[in-house]
């Protein structure tokens, strides 16, 4: 038997058990498996390793994404992960390759896939407290929101989450050094029943620049002197 001869039901069976790239290269072969690459079925769930993966066009999205992870592991996220003022040119240069990727990504989430369920982000230094809100507020149903190492993730954050987080169940901010506890506790106290989970994060040293280190230094000291 051909294997354009399986049903739909076969064939996206089938489909399932490959990764982004092989269902393209198989969706190429014919038009009856391009159109089985298209139902979205397919793409209720998706995983990407690294930014340039959301560029790609060997995947599909909209209402029946529910369960979406991008986790970027690389030793490039160390330099996402510094203070802006810090980065040298190279660095900076770097970043802005890529600054607005993974924000640009969510945004289109926002617009195409009201009915996600889960969202896991590891590694993007770059998402900011603006592109959670915006998602919490576009994709009602969520109910998990991990968050691993997003430097630039801050109480705001958590503000949006007892703002539009009805449905949420489970928020993990591990390793976001912006977090404060703070934060933490007016989530605990709004939403008693999301599971929370904040490893390394509120007792992180929150970023802050030179002249604010220096001012606070300044006020410290009149008043102890006072």
């Amino acid at each position: 038997m051909h294997i354009t001869q399986l049903n739909r039901e076969c064939l996206l069976h089938l489909f399932s058990f490959l990764d982004k790239n092989s269902r393209k290269s198989l969706a190429k072969t014919c038009h009856k498996l391009q159109e089985v690459f298209q139902d979205p079925l397919l793409w209720s769930l998706l995983n990407f390793h690294s930014p340039a993966e959301l560029k790609k066009d060997n995947f599909l999205l909209g209402p029946a994404l529910k369960y979406l992870s991008i986790c970027w592991y690389s030793e490039r996220v160390k330099v996402c992960n510094i203070e802006d003022w810090m980065k040298n040119t190279f660095q900076k240069d770097f970043c802005n390759r890529h600054e607005n990727t993974v924000s640009g990504f969510l945004l289109e989430v926002c617009n195409r896939c009201p009915n996600l369920l889960s969202l896991t982000l590891s590694g993007c230094g770059h998402v900011t407290d603006d592109c959670i809100s915006g998602l919490l507020k576009k994709c009602p149903n969520l109910k998990t929101l991990k968050l691993e190492n997003c430097v630039r993730i801050t109480d705001q954050t958590l503000e949006a989450v007892t703002l539009y987080g009805g449905s949420l169940q489970t928020l993990h901010v591990d390793f976001c050094r912006n977090i404060t506890q703070t934060g933490l506790e007016s989530v605990r106290e709004k939403c008693p029943s999301v599971r929370v989970s904040a490893e390394r994060s509120a007792n992180m040293i929150p970023d802050s620049k030179p002249e604010k280190k220096s001012t606070l230094e300044k006020a410290l000291r009149k008043s102890v002197q006072l």
